[in-house]
């Protein structure tokens, strides 16, 4: 294909840090085809935010291929539209998934590139779904991720902490929870923390999340004496990266607020543990990542522990090992969003 694609569709119905991971290669596409369409296929209407105000990416369809696609009828309806839209190229990150393939086929005759994990070493996602489109002599501009946020998701995040009384301080948000167990810190672990950071760094602490997190954040509540404020289940997915925003410091888990939060420039504590941060960690300046790097077993990258000791590798992340990263990093924080 000689010609510049103008009419371009990126197939990724993956999780929301998979999604905030593909946005550098989005970048690198708008920087080399100024004037194309771009579109991107997502796997629930929950993901639709991500892309609702991203400059680069005209319409967001979705392939919620365990709802509202389940049926053939649906798939055909889906493939029927894909085919209306006259793509000229499309990059499918889902190669696994025979359905998208059957989806791709809509709009051919096209150029299609395949994503390929990288299998003889270790690279970081975000590079790995770049190479991707090395093709088409896409060069990357950095690993930074992207989110955009609304006026509106801002508005909300600012009344939240003035209502709270969050705008007198530094504020350290916690993410307890995470898709995978294996990389979950401890609530014991967390609730510690909650106190030293409010009781030696005078910082406010608020527990992030989704709903399904909100026992987590519970039992940290419950378990601390400083009480962080439980915002988990209570913002949307955009209200969230505008909280994070405005937030000083992110304590989690390989899970996808972390991602959000290098999406929205806020430094992050990321503690890793059966999981790779060569391949997932956070990318963008001023985090910091703490792993146990001394257990035979680190990184196992499975989704279940098998050692005998379980999460070994996550309990072996100690507090003060934490709280120190946060007392330096607080020192040279970022400037508040307002």
């Amino acid at each position: 294909m000689n010609q510049k694609p103008q009419n371009i569709l990126i197939i990724k119905p993956g999780a929301m840090g998979d999604l905030l991971q593909l946005t550098p290669t989005i970048r690198g596409l708008r920087n080399s085809f100024t004037h194309a369409r771009i579109d991107i296929m997502v796997g629930n209407r929950a993901s639709i935010d991500l892309f609702r105000h991203h400059p680069d990416i005209a319409d967001v369809l979705v392939y919620d291929r365990r709802g509202e696609h389940r049926s053939f009828s649906a798939l055909l309806s889906l493939w029927k539209k894909i085919r209306s839209r006259s793509y000229d190229l499309v990059i499918n990150f889902q190669r696994s998934n025979l359905k998208t393939w059957f989806l791709t086929s809509a709009a051919l005759p096209c150029r299609i590139l395949t994503y390929h994990k990288t299998r003889t070493s270790v690279i970081h996602a975000v590079m790995d779904h770049l190479k991707t489109v090395e093709p088409l002599g896409i060069l990357p501009d950095g690993e930074q991720l992207d989110l955009y946020l609304s006026p509106e998701d801002r508005q909300h995040a600012t009344v939240l902490f003035e209502s709270h009384g969050l705008d007198k301080r530094p504020v350290v948000a916690i993410n307890p929870g995470a898709s995978h167990p294996v990389n979950r810190w401890s609530t014991t672990q967390f609730a510690a923390l909650a106190d030293r950071v409010s009781n030696e760094l005078n910082a406010a602490v608020i527990i992030v999340g989704g709903s399904g997190d909100t026992p987590l954040a519970h039992d940290i509540d419950r378990l601390s004496s400083s009480h962080p404020l439980v915002l988990t289940g209570t913002t949307t997915l955009l209200q969230l990266g505008a909280v994070l925003e405005k937030s000083a410091l992110l304590v989690s888990g390989d899970t996808g607020p972390m991602h959000m939060a290098t999406a929205v420039r806020t430094p992050v504590i990321a503690l890793f543990g059966a999981a790779d941060p060569e391949r997932t960690g956070p990318t963008g300046s001023g985090h910091r990542v703490l792993q146990a790097r001394d257990l035979a077993c680190v990184p196992c990258r499975s989704r279940k522990c098998g050692n005998t000791h379980n999460m070994e590798c996550m309990e072996c992340i100690t507090v003060n090992d934490v709280f120190e990263a946060a007392r330096e990093m607080l020192g040279q924080r970022k400037p508040c969003v307002s």
